[in-house]
């Protein structure tokens, strides 16, 4: 584990639950009906909104933010993340050294390994879950 420790492995996999739901979230609210440009900016908006409202439930405030996979190649969604958890820097993967499409990729796996399992993706401490939760669908050919 790396000096940013488990709180980020759980808000990371925090984030990828909450956003998974955001195109079943965006479709009740009528999303369905809004320019592509709309579309974007509103679901950019909302994972930022996620990520900000993740940081209460950690069990102590992030001494930065990483931000993994393609979402850091999306610019305004980077200046918003910014300016929504300043003072907290917000920094990419990349700049770190790290290879962020392989974390997002792996972080995938780990999950879609652990739903193949019926094993917990979610757990009370990490998104105040009740109990330990399964998820996904398993769509077969």
């Amino acid at each position: 584990m790396t000096r940013h420790g488990k709180s980020v492995v759980a808000c990371f996999i925090a984030l990828l639950i909450v956003v998974a739901h955001a195109g079943e979230a965006c479709a009740h609210a009528s999303l369905v009906k809004a320019s592509p440009a709309d579309g974007a900016a509103t679901l950019t908006a909302f994972t930022v909104e996620a990520i900000a409202r993740i940081a209460p439930l950690l069990p102590k405030e992030p001494r930065s933010w990483i931000v993994a996979g393609g979402g850091a190649r999306n610019l305004t969604m980077m200046r918003m993340l910014r300016e929504r958890l300043a003072p907290i820097p917000v920094e990419t993967a990349e700049g770190l050294g790290w290879s962020g499409d392989a974390i997002e990729a792996q972080a995938f796996g780990f999950l879609a390994a652990r739903g193949l399992k019926g094993l917990p993706l979610s757990y009370p401490a990490t998104t105040g879950v009740p109990i330990p939760m399964t998820g996904g669908v398993i769509a077969r050919p």
